[in-house]
């Protein structure tokens, strides 16, 4: 089962295959402990949140679309969430940007995560840009906040916040190679 793919794993779970499903969790659990772990800054929740996100993934595969991208991609965008959500219930607050991003590095390592060099490429690539461009990314991305809630938050006009963050991912789609099809 190995050699399935993502979207075929993805199916077999919404059909209820169990089989299909620990391959699935075991293919993705280290990047998802990985990604909330980074979030979260605690091993109990980032477990629970792993946890949680693999639930909704075995929940909802039915509902995922290939065709609005990949499938890792879904299963990161629902832990991110969760640990979003997990960090508001704590009522914490988010921290500077730079200083996760250097966190994100040491968990990535520490969670056995086969996209470390992108992540570090990733990491490079957002301390190149201005901090005023950073930080609305790494808040919008990794903190789940929105437009407003970073103008709020770094005492700054929403459309200010809106064109920071626009052009700090225009900058940094451009650093990474990345194209628009």
């Amino acid at each position: 089962m190995w050699e399935l793919s993502d979207e075929s794993l993805l199916t077999g779970m919404a059909a209820g295959d169990t089989e299909t499903a620990a391959v699935f969790v075991r293919r993705y659990q280290a990047r998802v402990y990985g990604l909330a772990y980074a979030l979260v800054g605690s091993s109990a929740i980032a477990e629970e949140v792993a946890q949680e996100a693999f639930l909704r993934a075995w929940r909802h595969a039915g509902a995922y679309d290939p065709r609005k991208g990949r499938a890792v991609t879904w299963l990161l965008t629902i832990t991110r969430n969760l640990a979003v959500d997990a960090m508001r219930l704590r009522g914490d607050h988010p921290v500077d940007p730079h200083i996760l991003l250097n966190t994100l590095a040491g968990a990535e390592r520490t969670a056995a995560s086969p996209s470390y060099e992108d992540a570090e490429e990733l990491r490079a690539a957002l301390r190149e840009l201005p901090p005023e461009q950073s930080t609305p990314i790494v808040l919008s991305v990794y903190y789940g906040l929105t437009a407003g809630e970073i103008a709020e938050r770094e005492h700054i006009p929403l459309g200010t916040a809106k064109t920071r963050l626009r052009r700090g991912l225009a900058k940094l789609r451009e650093a990474l190679g990345v194209t628009h099809d």
